[in-house]
């Protein structure tokens, strides 16, 4: 299934919204859906590991759980997983192992990406399964929502380790 890029953008704001609320509340604010063939929602995801103090808590695993149970079956060939940032190596080769047809990414990740940021999962010779990448999709928004998450994050270590609020982050 290949969706249109104006389904697409509209897609990743939903994901940024839901992406916001999961930062406000401590988590590195990451969202994904799983799209069917037809392109409707059958998972739901956001990042959960401090929530569920669970190591496997990505936004991709949650989703791709959340679909699996619904459709009780694993495999989702023709279906579409759209995330705010580029999935990590466990997330991408649960997807490879998942079989998911197509990956559609915000923000790219040049230091922990598995589907191109620092290996890409999707071509690698081993995998037994390829999928279609597509990153960038509304990537200036999904790199500064979390850019800002993680600038405000430091600025509130700096103030529990020295007992003083610190400067303001710079706006933008």
């Amino acid at each position: 299934m290949v969706l249109e890029r104006t389904a697409e953008t509209l897609w990743m704001q939903r994901l940024l919204r839901r992406a916001a609320a999961v930062g406000a509340a401590g988590e590195i604010p990451v969202a994904a859906v799983l799209l069917d063939e037809q392109g409707r929602a059958i998972g739901w995801g956001s990042n959960r590991r401090e929530q569920d103090q669970q190591p496997l808590g990505h936004a991709e695993l949650v989703a791709l759980q959340q679909a699996a149970r619904l459709r009780r079956d694993w495999r989702f060939n023709g279906c579409t997983l759209i995330v705010t940032l580029e999935p990590c190596p466990m997330c991408a080769g649960a997807l490879v192992q998942a079989r998911v047809g197509r990956v559609v990414f915000g923000a790219g990740d040049p230091k922990r990406g598995g589907l191109g940021g620092v290996l890409d999962l999707s071509r690698d010779p081993s995998a037994h399964h390829h999928m279609q990448v597509e990153g960038g999709v509304e990537a200036e928004a999904c790199s500064g929502q979390l850019e800002r998450w993680f600038r405000q994050r430091r600025q509130q270590q700096r103030e529990r380790r020295c007992g003083t609020p610190a400067a303001p982050a710079p706006a933008g």
